[in-house]
């Protein structure tokens, strides 16, 4: 297992990261463009453990060539050995094989990179700013540090989504995805400044495409102030 994965495999070998084979025991379609699958986890959690927001890469074949993705547990339970993957459906190889993929197929995981540190202090407010790709790491984030309030702007429709938000007590904004990203940015830039407000503990979690992840993850900290150990920016895909 490993073979053939060019330089990237090349590369997550020498880091000493761990291969797994998962094996699809069940498959749901959320709605038309998200799709739930379960796997077999070949062993991965009782070795690699598991913390909030962990994820793995997955390994896909795209013309023939090697093609890796991140994508986050989601309910990783490890005494059954068992998780979930949630696929926000688009073009590309990761999507393709979500779409096809059936009780008995397998796909190669590798664990590296990933991990979470428990902000300290904790938390008196959470700011988190997402879209459908990384909703399942803002799924894992809420229940992780449930104690805070929480703010939450999305970029997309949440309706049918399996968002843990709990409107009542969460502050949930969803905002249509416009001009590439930017109307995000505008939003976020416009509203987050009152609800940072007097708030002495602030941790702001931001995964986005890349540039509107990068956007934003310098607007918190040059402008608004908030100290780098207190915002998380991961940019989960890039725009076309």
């Amino acid at each position: 297992m490993g073979q053939g994965r060019g330089w990237e495999g090349a590369v997550l070998r020498l880091l000493r990261a761990k291969d797994f084979v998962c094996t699809v025991t069940d498959a749901e379609d959320v709605t038309p463009h998200y799709r739930r699958l379960r796997l077999d986890d070949g062993g991965l959690l009782a070795a690699a453990g598991v913390h909030p927001t962990m994820w793995v890469r997955l390994w896909f074949s795209a013309g023939g060539r090697p093609h890796q993705r991140a994508y986050t547990l989601v309910d990783p339970d490890p005494a059954a050995g068992t998780f979930g993957l949630e696929f926000a459906l688009h073009e590309g190889a990761a999507s393709d094989w979500a779409r096809s993929a059936r009780p008995g197929d397998t796909v190669e995981a590798t664990v590296q990179g990933t991990g979470f540190q428990h902000p300290d202090p904790a938390p008196s407010h959470l700011v988190a700013i997402g879209d459908p790709a990384s909703l399942p790491a803002i799924n894992s984030l809420l229940g992780a540090l449930d104690s805070a309030p929480a703010t939450l702007w999305f970029e997309g429709d949440l309706d049918g989504l399996p968002c843990r938000a709990d409107a009542e007590h969460h502050d949930i904004r969803q905002i249509p995805r416009r001009d590439a990203g930017a109307h995000l940015v505008e939003r976020v830039r416009a509203e987050l400044p009152a609800v940072l407000d007097g708030v002495p503990d602030p941790y702001v979690w931001i995964a986005c495409d890349t540039a509107t992840t990068r956007a934003l993850a310098s607007y918190v900290r040059r402008e608004l102030g908030v100290p780098k150990q207190r915002v998380h920016a991961l940019g989960y895909w890039r725009a076309d």
